[in-house]
């Protein structure tokens, strides 16, 4: 057996923490540059808790998926106004943005030279800018990860700015900032959350360490997705969805994904699809497609106990087999309205280059069991159906 484990260098947990990141910031730098979402309501109080530090603020808005162009002008705005620090406060796009332009202020040559893909994938040369990460949404687990995901819009795909020396010098993870989000962000957001916790714990990567984190983020995601969704002022449930959130972040940076967000990068790249909503819509088709196949193919893999184990987690059920664990996850998506990924422009006639794409992502080679193409265009049918 062989792993390893790398995450920020310092999580902060708990209702409150936000007011902890005003004097992180003047430990730093002498000018702080704040990637914040549309507005400022959630991000407000924060900046002027740094100003009162006397730190000097530059404010950038991400208002959606963060672009390759946008990331580029963020940092050449970094740079103009010689910022040395950079806090991004909101979902993941807006901190998967701030990772990028705090690697960019101290490496040389273009953004395109670092990206996967459609770049030159260099390695950075240089540790990122002093970067603090604060989550409002409880999600996508980005503030302990390596990577930035963004989109390149000429090429229709999203790709990653990925390195260690990416990872957030703090994550502060203040469940209070989660209390606004909507019931459909929270849906989304939060099926994203159970994804990232269900794929690391079946990845062909996963090891003793990061299943812990698997089964109590699963354990907390069970019992209160559903009491986020309906009510958002729920403290308990909140906390657990962030704590569910920063798990699953911890979970994937180390032991990978699997077909979900094997599908969600394409599919991202090529319609104008929210990440979680794309991850909700599939982790039920292909719970189904990878129990299936596991079964008729590799029935003595270790994967086919982990989804029994998965179900009696979610259920509650200590004699749940992954066929309860399918059908809680299906009631799940009922309840909490996931729309049918037609609702965002996917077509038959997609379907063809949506497969190739995910057959190539990275994300794909950690799934429990190699799915054939007829799989994969049979689960995006479901999807495009319901």
């Amino acid at each position: 057996m062989r792993f390893e484990f790398t995450t920020a260098g310092r999580i902060i947990f708990g209702a409150g923490t936000v007011k902890e990141v005003a004097p992180l910031v003047s430990g730093w730098g002498r000018r702080a540059f704040i990637v914040t979402g549309r507005s400022l309501d959630r991000s407000g109080a924060m900046i002027e808790q740094i100003h009162s530090q006397g730190i000097p603020c530059v404010v950038f808005g991400v208002p959606g998926e963060p672009s390759t162009t946008l990331v580029a002008r963020a940092a050449e705005q970094a740079r103009g106004q010689q910022c040395d620090v950079v806090v991004a406060i909101g979902g993941g796009s807006v901190i998967d943005a701030g990772k990028a332009v705090a690697a960019m202020l101290t490496n040389e040559g273009a953004l395109e030279d670092y990206l996967e893909v459609v770049g030159r994938g260099q390695r950075l040369q240089k540790h990122s800018a002093p970067f603090i990460a604060v989550p409002t949404t409880a999600g996508t687990g980005t503030e302990v990860t390596r990577n930035a995901v963004l989109s390149v819009p000429e090429y229709k795909v999203k790709v990653s700015m990925r390195s260690a020396w990416m990872l957030p010098q703090v994550a502060v993870v203040d469940p209070e900032l989660t209390y606004s989000m909507p019931p459909a962000v929270t849906a989304s957001t939060g099926l994203d959350a159970l994804t990232q916790l269900i794929e690391p714990y079946v990845s062909i990567r996963a090891n003793p360490f990061t299943d812990g984190f698997c089964r109590e983020g699963l354990k907390r995601a069970g019992r209160s997705l559903r009491r986020a969704y309906e009510d958002g002022t729920n403290k308990e449930a909140r906390e657990d969805m962030s704590l569910a959130s920063l798990l699953g972040g911890l979970a994937l940076a180390n032991a990978g994904l699997g077909a979900v967000h094997g599908f969600a990068g394409p599919l991202g790249g090529m319609f104008n699809a929210p990440h979680g909503m794309i991850c909700a819509r599939l982790l039920l088709y292909i719970m189904e497609a990878n129990i299936r196949a596991l079964q008729q193919r590799a029935s003595d893999s270790p994967a086919i106990v982990r989804y029994h184990e998965i179900a009696q987690i979610l259920t509650g059920n200590p004699d749940a087999l992954a066929e309860d664990g399918i059908s809680w996850v299906g009631q799940l998506c009922a309840d909490l309205q996931i729309e049918s990924l037609a609702e965002f422009g996917l077509k038959q006639v997609d379907i063809t280059e949506v497969v190739a794409k995910s057959q190539k992502a990275s994300s794909m080679k950690g799934n429990p069991v190699q799915l054939s193409e007829e799989e994969l265009t049979g689960i995006l049918m479901k999807a495009i159906k319901t």
